[in-house]
């Protein structure tokens, strides 16, 4: 499908994965309508700019995913929304206002604009596989986490999951609202994302790969990876494809840090990795 003559809203665009979809967009011919916070920031805007097709099709403009009515103006006259805006941090002082208020209340912002607005066909949100995952039950190899899964809310906040509640809360309040306002919405679900970076600065995935490669020893746990760049496509394809529906949970390969650190010794041999 050509993006030809058609424009999108992509929301927090200066993102891991919201730069790899800029540019997907971009390559397929599409007008791109970008949010940030700030676009008189180079570290937010410059590698957006540099992309090719941005200087005939790429429009910047500034939200705030806290204040109501703030997209929309950009998604006025779009074809389709990719909400991707939200905080990824496991770390906090303040859960409820770095986290919390942030993913729910800018997702509900994003969709109330959306529901203001005819033209928009299909909204695709990035969800998380942090918001399918995490509900106390033992994830064995035998069993099987598929999209009829959701993280308990309850269970998040008892465990301080700060960052899987502030998913879940986001992902069920933009499915009770797309119901009631006859939304057509899609939500991607990504595990650990890696690959290759577009902006300037180190997302939290990524971090933990350098932390891989900097300790003296490897944690004992998995990781749910996967490509930025599949993450992107599958967030054009969801809106592309009249038959998608409902949520798609993305993972490449489950390893273990000790497979983990394998491949990178194989990809990196001269560098001095733990072994244990």
């Amino acid at each position: 499908m050509s993006g030809q003559s058609k424009v999108v809203c992509v929301t927090g665009a200066s993102g891991y994965i919201a730069s790899w979809l800029v540019e997907l967009l971009l390559q397929r011919g599409y007008t791109v309508k970008a949010t940030v916070r700030d676009p008189n920031d180079p570290k937010k805007t410059e590698h957006l700019l540099a992309l090719e097709g941005a200087k005939e099709r790429l429009h910047l403009f500034k939200a705030n995913l806290l204040e109501e009515g703030s997209f929309d103006s950009v998604v006025d006259g779009c074809d389709g929304v990719f909400h991707t805006a939200s905080p990824v941090v496991m770390i906090v002082d303040d859960p409820q206002a770095q986290l919390i208020d942030p993913a729910l209340k800018g997702t509900m912002n994003v969709l109330r604009s959306c529901a203001k607005v005819p033209s928009v066909k299909r909204v695709v949100v990035t969800s998380s596989m942090a918001s399918v995952a995490f509900n106390g039950k033992p994830l064995a190899p035998d069993v099987l986490v598929d999209e009829s899964w959701f993280s308990d809310p309850v269970f998040c906040e008892k465990s301080k999951l700060w960052y899987m509640l502030s998913k879940t809360l986001a992902e069920e309040a933009a499915w009770k609202f797309a119901k009631e306002n006859g939304i057509d919405m899609v939500t991607i679900n990504p595990g650990w994302v890696i690959g290759p970076l577009l902006q300037p600065t180190l997302n939290l995935s990524v971090e933990e790969v350098l932390k891989l490669l900097k300790g003296d020893t490897f944690p004992n746990k998995t990781h749910r990876w996967v490509d930025v760049r599949d993450v992107a496509m599958a967030h054009i394809q969801a809106y592309e494809l009249p038959t998608a529906r409902g949520r798609y949970c993305l993972v490449g390969s489950i390893l273990h840090c000790s497979e983990t650190m394998k491949i990178l010794h194989k990809l990196y041999p001269a560098l001095n990795l733990p072994k244990k």
